[in-house]
């Protein structure tokens, strides 16, 4: 089977580094696993990577699409498996579960499965949340996911149910999840230290030529700033608010990885940790 590297983990874990240490030492490329880092204009919020970062390494999925277009894990499964078929060493990296484990899972989705989310503004997570426990009971899913929400009602309205879906957990590669872990305790000074750094970079900028095009994005940073750009909330509390959402976030998705594609879990900030992580992927690469 072909081999798979990837890399997981909160915001400010180091995934952007470690990836550009393994593609140098393996001769590897990189393809983006964060469904927000394929737009253009989402850059500073994203924690993109830099030009100047990439390090002559073939960064692929990045930029891709203009704010405003849709593209869903759907989309995403294509691209992905194309890449990984051209690429010799994959190694993707990101955070958007749903998206990395699409196209490395044989999970199967049908043409209308590439719906328009926003078709779904109208209903709250609970109004989903109850039409699905009615439609699909057997259905074991987190009311405030709601991608997966709105993902999971759409295939309820099409007389498909997601808790029917097959073959889901069967991998069609032979894959290496590297999870970087970081105790919230340490996490969360990080993420205050991060978001300031971004507001002096330009976010607020970032976010407002957004709003200019009379786009509203429910991302996490952006919805908050767009928020208080609105005058509905200070600068202070929208601050606050990207805080508590982005350790939030960092719960489920190691909740997630670990419990959804058997992750081997580092300390993010272990001394000579990137020389640790090549020897597991020597290791892993020679089996």
């Amino acid at each position: 089977m072909k081999k798979v590297i990837v890399i997981v983990g909160p915001t400010a874990s180091g995934k952007t580094r470690l990836s550009i240490e393994l593609a140098k030492h393996f001769n590897a490329e990189i393809i983006n696993g964060d469904s927000v880092q394929v737009y253009k204009e989402l850059n500073i919020g994203s924690a993109k990577i830099k030009e100047e970062e990439k390090a002559g390494i073939p960064h692929h999925l990045f930029d891709i699409l203009n704010v405003g277009k849709s593209y869903s894990a759907y989309n995403f499964q294509k691209d992905a498996r194309r890449l990984i078929n051209e690429i010799a060493i994959p190694i993707i990296v990101g955070g958007t579960g749903f998206y990395i484990k699409s196209a490395l899972y044989n999970y199967e989705f049908r043409e209308d499965d590439n719906y328009n989310y926003k078709d779904y503004d109208n209903l709250t997570n609970k109004d989903l949340y109850e039409e699905l426990k009615l439609n699909d009971p057997n259905l074991e899913i987190d009311i405030n996911n709601r991608v997966r929400l709105v993902r999971a009602y759409h295939l309820s309205k099409t007389n498909h149910k997601r808790s029917e879906k097959v073959n889901k957990d069967e991998p069609l590669y032979n894959i290496l999840t590297i999870y970087l872990d970081v105790d919230r305790k340490v996490l969360k000074p990080i993420l205050i230290k991060r978001l300031d750094e971004m507001i002096n970079a330009g976010f607020i900028d970032e976010v407002k030529s957004i709003r200019n095009k009379n786009i509203e994005l429910n991302i996490i940073g952006y919805r908050e700033l767009n928020q208080y750009l609105a005058n509905e909330i200070s600068l202070e509390v929208a601050k606050d608010e990207i805080i508590k959402s982005s350790m939030r976030l960092a719960k489920r998705q190691k909740t997630w990885f670990l419990n959804q594609m058997n992750s081997k879990v580092f300390d993010a900030y272990k001394k000579d940790l990137h020389l640790e992580i090549i020897e597991v992927v020597k290791e892993f690469l020679n089996e």
